[in-house]
């Protein structure tokens, strides 16, 4: 009987993270065809660094200023969520998967685990539909440009990035930081609660974690396809990584350092 669990735990394991990959690869490859916005991610993340050959003004963002642009800019923030924040999300997934099939062999897991995950990205399409109002907002005030989708202002840029250095000091940072590393124990807490509820709470607690560092999307360019591999390996990093906690202290160091130099005009 040991061995038969143990030979679902592994199709199951097969089976659920071939399911992360496809949504991935669907989430990257939406992102990178411009998620949208009338031009592709690596037109726009050249335009950020200076090259503005690509722009074709009929193809522009759109209208930044109308409500309409409102829905597009929260399915362009929800999806880049997603392309983000899985993969580090993956193994406490697979961990929860593998609990449920050994409490209960004779269900497959997959319906409760699907369950999980999406809780757990509607937590971040929560933070999706801020964001997507602060975009518009720092549209509306002309604090975002809207052909690189940066702020060109650099006392907003050297605050994002000096608050962001901040944060990773915070005692609420490094409680999150501790349950996103420590899925053992977060699952076992809620072993009674649904699989949504897990992975909305699980995803409450990555949110709490990662919030500020996808606020410097503004800073970068919200599709500038560096600046979202960057701080997705960072994430990674931090959370599944022996020596996560020093990651993301020099990554506050190196924070701290440029928003100086942004709020000093040095960069």
């Amino acid at each position: 009987m040991g061995e038969t669990i143990e030979a679902l735990i592994r199709r199951d394991r097969w089976v659920v993270t071939a399911t992360l990959i496809l949504i991935l690869a669907l989430a990257w490859g939406w992102l990178v065809m411009g998620a949208g916005m009338g031009m592709n991610a690596i037109d726009m993340t050249r335009m950020v660094y200076g090259d503005h050959s690509a722009m074709n003004p009929g193809t522009a963002h759109g209208p930044t200023r109308a409500l309409a642009y409102w829905a597009l800019i929260f399915s362009m923030w929800w999806v880049m969520m997603v392309a983000m924040m899985l993969p580090s999300a993956a193994p406490v997934i697979l961990l929860a998967a593998a609990i449920r099939r050994k409490a209960r062999p004779d269900n497959l897991p997959y319906g409760p685990t699907y369950l999980f995950v999406l809780g757990y990205l509607l937590a971040w399409g929560g933070f999706s539909l801020l964001a997507s109002l602060a975009q518009w907002g720092l549209g509306q005030v002309d604090l975002l440009s809207d052909m690189t989708m940066a702020t060109p202002n650099r006392w907003l840029g050297g605050g994002l990035l000096i608050g962001a250095a901040a944060w990773q000091f915070t005692p609420l940072k490094q409680a999150c930081l501790k349950h996103c590393r420590s899925p053992v124990e977060f699952l076992v807490e809620h072993h009674k609660s649904s699989a949504f509820n897990m992975g909305l709470v699980h995803g409450a607690w990555c949110l709490g974690c990662c919030w500020f560092l996808m606020l410097l999307l503004f800073v970068g360019g919200v599709m500038n396809l560096v600046w979202i591999a960057g701080l997705s390996a960072v994430v990674l990093m931090e959370k599944l990584l022996p020596g996560g906690p020093r990651v993301g202290r020099w990554l506050a160091g190196a924070l701290a350092l440029c928003g100086f130099a942004l709020l000093l005009g040095l960069i």
